[in-house]
């Protein structure tokens, strides 16, 4: 029986190209291949083979600092604004929540779970319409929210946080064995 394919494949030649320009496009850093390898949690050679694509596309633009070889979005390229806008809504909660949240105390880990990581994962099912983001740890309530409702207003869906302490997030609710049962969307640390 054939799955279903993600929610990128459409528009995008793989998952593992949508990751690799989602972590370019949606952010202002200048990436190494390596770097990138580790973002994404692809090869290097396939990185590297993609890099080139992109570059030779006109998509990327690089710069070298000694032996290593920077990449980052080539903003005069026509392709750039309407690939950024598509990645936003498919695949930008990931980069951009994770960026968000890294900038937060106290957050141990973090994870997308439901139907976003649902369909990520190539779930059948309705296309989501809202992101949901588990956060483990003690950061403060306030400052969550304001990093939600930023990505929020980029990725035009509502971004709903659950914060759970650690001894919370090892209880044995229905909720917990739900969310452990399902496919998740890793952001930051480990799924304690």
């Amino acid at each position: 029986m054939r799955s279903e394919s993600p929610l990128v494949a459409p528009v995008f030649r793989s998952d593992g190209q949508a990751r690799l320009l989602a972590e370019v496009l949606l952010s202002d850093q200048e990436l190494s291949i390596t770097d990138l390898a580790d973002r994404t949690g692809l090869a290097y050679p396939t990185v590297h083979a993609e890099v080139g694509r992109l570059l030779a596309a006109g998509i990327l633009d690089e710069r070298r600092a000694g032996r290593t070889r920077l990449m980052r979005s080539n903003n005069d390229s026509p392709l750039v604004p309407p690939l950024r806008e598509i990645l936003l809504i498919a695949m930008g909660p990931a980069p951009l929540l994770t960026h968000e949240l890294r900038q937060i105390e106290n957050v141990t880990s973090a994870f997308i779970y439901g139907s976003f990581a649902a369909r990520a994962h190539a779930i059948p099912g309705q296309a989501p319409q809202d992101i949901d983001v588990m956060i483990i740890g003690s950061p403060a309530p306030d400052e969550v929210d304001d990093a939600c409702e930023r990505v929020e207003k980029q990725v035009k869906r509502p971004v709903n946080a659950t914060i759970l302490s650690e001894q919370e997030w090892k209880a044995s609710s229905p909720f917990i064995r739900q969310v452990k049962s399902n496919p998740t969307v890793p952001l930051i640390g480990e799924q304690p």
